[in-house]
């Protein structure tokens, strides 16, 4: 993929953050030091009078968030995830989730293609995290156009939403113009009979290519992209549990409560089928270039296809 248009998800959340301002008024967006990061900097440009600089404290941040839904408004907080999710998470969960208000949380810089930052900024916990907290929705999209209808999505839904975004730059599979996000819709981007790859973030396109290596070795893999772990599309992970009989799922994130354990619950109670779960396992990351990181964790498209050859 190495002559495809490649763009960060931060990135796309922070052009969408812009495109959306003028559609969406009641729109703010607060921020912990790290606009120029996450990217909020291009919505500060546009409308500094709706974003929030509110230092390196992302848990008062959380607080005003609250404050501010109550009064009609629609917050996005922004920080890395391991700080939007980890530092945050009884704010989130008492502040937003227990009185399901309408903040949407930004989190950037998700899983190990943070790279030299190392573990302490590698957030891999966040989605089961997130997951766990009663009517919050979990967004995870592929690509820049997905990203953008992501936002868009978590605008138009009344509830707290968890947008996670990476740092690292991801090819553009989706073409804007015929692209339609749905909340709670997953996509299949390659049909397969012999197994199921079910992959979020920007694990699909690395997914993608392991599909390509498994067929040249005669395995015909269905890929399917969830962009959206919760509410997960049941409809489509039943409908690849009972046509191929063997489901992977692929994140770069804890095997341990993200997409994986979700598929495994649905699929456990109403479809048994064998599914082997890709992402990391029980470990913390490391500091590193990313690309380096996903090869040395499988988390590549070679990674992948070796992870599956291996099981079959």
């Amino acid at each position: 993929m190495s002559d495809v248009k490649k763009i960060a998800t931060r990135e796309s959340y922070g052009n969408a953050l812009a495109q959306f301002a003028d559609e969406y008024p009641q729109m703010v967006v607060l921020d912990a030091d790290l606009a120029n990061a996450t990217k909020t900097q291009i919505f500060k440009k546009k409308c500094p009078e709706r974003h929030i600089d509110c230092g390196i404290a992302e848990s008062n941040m959380t607080g005003i968030a609250a404050g501010l839904a109550t009064t009609g408004k629609i917050p996005f907080i922004s920080s890395f995830a391991m700080f939007a999710s980890g530092r945050n998470y009884e704010q989130v969960r008492n502040s937003i989730g227990y009185p399901h208000l309408n903040v949407k949380i930004g989190a950037t810089h998700a899983g190990i293609t943070v790279g030299e930052d190392g573990a302490s900024h590698q957030c891999l916990e966040d989605i089961a995290l997130m997951r766990t907290i009663p009517g919050m929705t979990v967004i995870v999209p592929s690509d820049d156009v997905e990203a953008k209808a992501a936002v868009k999505a978590a605008l138009d839904h009344e509830g707290p939403v968890y947008l996670r975004f990476s740092r690292a730059a991801s090819p553009v599979l989706n073409d804007e113009a015929s692209y339609k996000f749905e909340l709670g819709k997953g996509i299949t981007c390659r049909e397969g009979k012999d197994i199921t790859i079910i992959a979020t973030g920007n694990e699909v396109s690395y997914s993608l290519e392991a599909a390509e290596m498994l067929a040249k070795d005669g395995v015909d893999a269905r890929v399917i992209n969830i962009h959206t772990i919760k509410p997960l599309d049941e409809e489509i992970v039943l409908k690849a549990a009972k046509e191929t009989g063997k489901i992977f799922t692929v994140e770069e994130a804890s095997v341990i409560g993200g997409l994986g354990s979700a598929v495994c619950d649905v699929v456990c109670e109403k479809n048994p089928v064998p599914v082997h779960k890709i992402g990391m396992y029980d470990q913390f990351g490391e500091s590193g270039p990313w690309n380096e990181l996903l090869e040395k964790y499988k988390l590549d498209g070679k990674g992948i296809y070796e992870q599956i050859k291996a099981k079959l």
